[in-house]
Order: structure tokens, then sequence, then C-alpha cells
């Protein structure tokens, strides 16, 4: 029998659609699938709503596996989030993974305006409500798996004790190893991995130094780097040893050689997401078709 973690492995894809207008959104979804990529992950911020957006383009796939990476519990009543990732699974054949998570404070209270909880509390009330929540629907084949954003060692045990397994985002192969120790061996561990397709070392970085500036903003990353050993000034400094362990960047070669490093530390699968070198909004295909699984 297959499993999803054979149907995961051993590459998807992590971007953003929403510079893209519907039809152009699932011709890349198709594209994807026709690539060989096991799985198109996307994220959640102010733009498109992701379980709506999956659904549209599962209507259009047939093979590839969609997931919300992730879906944030704060802008979804627990009993609407169950409702959606079932409808979803059925709908698409058994293709959807539910990833939730906490989001960060900023987003919540900062642009949503909402009250933030502590996260592992927040996390495993709405994992509770979610569980009690009544659901009379056709069903799919098996329940939409559940996955959780997940960083720092709490998080991730409470992934392992509750739901399906993990995605962490933003981390290194180091977090990886980790993660799996913590998770098990059978749990799911999916794990995003921001690429920069250039040999061009100044490209290179003037590409990753946004990156840095964005999610070194939320406290969540930041205090996860800092977990993983990285000072405030490597930080802050952009440290190339820092950096070049976060974001890999060179030829296809050495991008797949990552990927592998993520796989030997315990990823079941690794979502790569393209950084463009000219700051394109759009994901990358040329970049996409450069990685495609072999």
């Amino acid at each position: 029998m297959t499993t999803l973690a054979d149907r995961l492995r051993p590459v998807g894809v992590w971007t953003f659609t929403d510079a893209l207008a519907a039809p152009d959104a699932v011709e890349f979804a198709r594209r994807i699938e026709a690539l060989g990529y096991s799985a198109l992950w996307h994220p959640e911020t102010v733009g498109r709503d992701p379980l709506v957006h999956l659904g549209h383009l599962a209507g259009a796939t047939s093979t590839l596996l969609l997931a919300s990476g992730i879906a944030n519990l704060y802008n979804r009543h627990p009993g609407a989030m169950k409702q959606a990732a079932h409808t979803l699974a059925e709908q698409s054949g058994g293709r959807f993974i539910n990833g939730i998570g906490v989001s960060h404070r900023p987003l919540v209270e900062g642009v949503r305006g909402l009250s933030y909880d502590k996260p592992l509390t927040a996390m495993r009330g709405y994992l509770d409500a979610m569980e009690q929540s009544p659901y009379t629907g056709p069903e799919a084949a098996e329940p939409p798996p559940v996955v959780l954003a997940a960083l720092g060692p709490k998080m991730l045990a409470l992934a392992g004790e509750r739901t399906a397994g993990a995605h962490p985002y933003f981390t290194t192969p180091a977090h990886t190893r980790q993660a799996r120790e913590i998770l098990g061996p059978d749990k799911l561990l999916c794990v995003e991995q921001k690429v920069i397709l250039t040999t061009d070392e100044t490209a290179a970085r003037a590409a990753a130094a946004p990156q840095i500036d964005r999610y070194g903003a939320l406290p969540n990353y930041r205090n996860n780097w800092q977990r993983l050993g990285y000072t405030e000034e490597q930080i802050e400094a952009k440290d190339p040893a820092f950096v070049d362990d976060l974001i890999v960047w060179g030829d296809a070669d050495t991008i797949r050689a990552r990927i592998a490093e993520d796989h030997d530390a315990g990823a079941t699968h690794v979502c790569i997401q393209p950084v463009s070198v000219q700051g394109r909004p759009t994901p990358d295909l040329d970049v996409l078709e450069a990685l495609a699984p072999e």
C-alpha cells in the first residue's frame, strides 16, 4: 500500500501564487505536476485564502498533493478549518494536507487586530476543538493529515503527539536532524528550503538579504535561529556562514546536494522555495524546471 510519505517523496514546491491571475496559477500548478514535483505548498499572509485557492487548483490537477503551508489558526474557527480540510480531501481524492500554524504576534495582533495567545497553549486548544467539532459531509478514503508549523522542541513534540507531523520553515539540516529526533521515526517531516539558482555570490547574497530581513523581524524565526546557535551579531550582519546554512545557492547540483542533506537528516519531504535573483514577484519556473526531480 502506498503511504502519504511515499507520495510526498522526494521534492515539492513552496511558493506564493498571489501575483498570478487565477488562470495563470492553474497553469503553474499543472506545470509543477508535469515536472514531477509531488506537492505544492501555499502560504497564508494577507493574500489569497490558501484553502479556497488550493480547492481551485485541485480541480485542475490530478496527482499533485496540495498543502496549506500554513493556514493561520487565528483566522478560522476550528470547526470551519475541519470542514474545509475534510471537504478539500474528499473533493481532491485525498490530495490535501492541512498545514496549520500559530503565525506570528506582529501579524496576528498588528495586522489582524486579534489577541495572540501562548503558541503551544493556542495550538493544543485548537487541536482539541478541531477533534471535537462535528463533520457529517462525505469523507475521503482517509482523513486529511494535519501537520504543524513547528520550530521549537515543544511544538515539535506536540506535532508528534497529536498530528501526522511537522512543517518547519526557514531552518537548516541541523534543525531537521533535531526535529526528527523529537518527532520519532514515523512522523511526516516536511521541510521548506529556500534556493537561489546562481553561482554569482554577489547576486546570491543580494537576493538572500531581503529574506533574512523579512523573516528576521518575526520573533519565532529569530528565536529559532538563536536556538540553533547563531548569535544576534551573525543575524544582524547576515554573516555568510549563517546565511548559507539557511539559504542554499549555487548550481543545480549544489542545490540538489542540500536537498539530499535534508533527506539524510531525516526529512520526509523537502519543499523548495525559489528565490529570484531578479526579484520577480511570481514563482520562478526557470529555477523549478532546472531543479525538477530526476
